[in-house]
């Protein structure tokens, strides 16, 4: 079998070596460069062609996301951001994955902390995984200067320019992983001011990480997005995310549906899950649910839809198709439930939500 080459970018010396330690360990894996910085990184993509890079985000000369922009136009290559737990390290992890990085693994603390070996088996098993995603050259490269004026944090707008929509009757469920922000990007600007259902968000994705994704997507679109708060009155034209560490469900009390948030425990390794966001849209008979997921490891939120689709009455389910998922994990394996009506390119799940949204029962 053929080892997956791995290119491990990080000016601190401790950290590139632990990192290729780890790496040098597994079986399956081997380590064919290292790098301090972005300048380096780009160099020694072109000349050992690896399968996965890791990528550190604060580098001297050149910082990782003018990098990695450059990495994507020149030789698309799987990256895996290395990221700290600060709130400037969330962000720039949003914008990384925004830019073309599949995933990131966190650092449990400081750049050069031995806790990094607490997160060593979820860090090989990254790896693996992105080895495996699909990924196409970016039309445009984008300087150093550029990457930096739009990886500024985005500053929250208090209301945008659109009335609330507190009444609807449909709610649509997306679920995701590895991969997701970008396609919920894709997915989420896609939609007109005029939206006016409440879209809830499972987002594979630990604390403050979230909170970000939110702020971002809410800076880019024209519905509000943002981080779901627990006991929130649910409104039409919201894009509501799940917190990192919390399952997200839905509650009718009375008239109005709220969120609920809970620590309970993991399902199918995960909090946020989407089967438990989806269990519980499936118990909301008064409303039109639609369920979506796409690109992502695994198989959280399949079991989810199957249930939701046996259920009958005013479902519908959309998984992305193979040919755009990132990885072709969650989408596959609702797909061989045989529990989804439709499968489609991630550009077109927006127009199908349009259009679904404009349907009376």
């Amino acid at each position: 079998m053929l080892k997956i080459k791995v290119l491990i970018v990080d000016d601190s010396i401790f950290m590139r070596k632990l990192i290729s330690d780890f790496v040098s360990k597994d079986d399956r894996l081997q380590v064919v460069g290292t790098a301090k910085n972005g300048l380096e990184a780009i160099k020694l993509t072109g000349e050992l062609k690896p399968d996965v890079i890791t990528m550190d985000v604060e580098m001297p000369e050149m910082d990782g996301l003018t990098a990695l922009r450059h990495i994507m136009h020149k030789f698309p290559t799987p990256v895996l951001m290395v990221s700290s737990l600060t709130e400037k390290g969330a962000f720039e992890t949003i914008k990384a994955l925004q830019l073309g990085a599949v995933d990131f693994i966190q650092k449990p603390s400081g750049s050069v902390s031995l806790d990094l070996f607490r997160v060593r088996e979820e860090l090989l098993a990254k790896i693996k995984a992105v080895s495996k995603a699909r990924l196409s050259k970016t039309v445009e490269p984008v300087s150093k200067e550029t990457v930096q004026t739009i990886a500024r944090p985005v500053i929250p707008r208090a209301v945008k320019p659109q009335t609330v929509k507190k009444g609807f009757e449909q709610l649509f469920a997306i679920g995701t992983s590895t991969g997701g922000p970008k396609a919920l990007e894709t997915v989420i600007t896609g939609l007109p001011d005029d939206f006016n259902n409440p879209v809830l968000v499972v987002q594979h994705m630990p604390p403050k990480f979230t909170e970000y994704l939110a702020k971002r997507l809410d800076g880019i679109s024209k519905v509000n997005v943002v981080e779901a708060q627990n006991n929130q009155v649910i409104s039409g034209g919201t894009v509501y995310i799940a917190p990192g560490d919390y399952h997200m469900e839905v509650r009718q009390r009375g008239t109005e549906y709220r969120i609920s948030l809970t620590k309970e425990p993991q399902r199918n390794g995960h909090r946020p899950s989407v089967d438990v966001l989806y269990d519980s849209v499936s118990k909301l008979t008064r409303l039109k649910r639609h369920y979506i997921i796409m690109t992502g490891m695994g198989g959280d939120g399949a079991a989810g839809m199957q249930k939701a689709k046996e259920g009958g009455a005013a479902t519908t389910t959309i998984a992305e198709s193979e040919e755009t998922c990132i990885v072709y994990g969650m989408p596959k394996t609702a797909v061989n439930l045989g529990c989804v009506d439709h499968v489609l390119p991630l550009q077109r799940i927006s127009s199908k939500i349009i259009e679904l949204s404009q349907k009376t029962r």
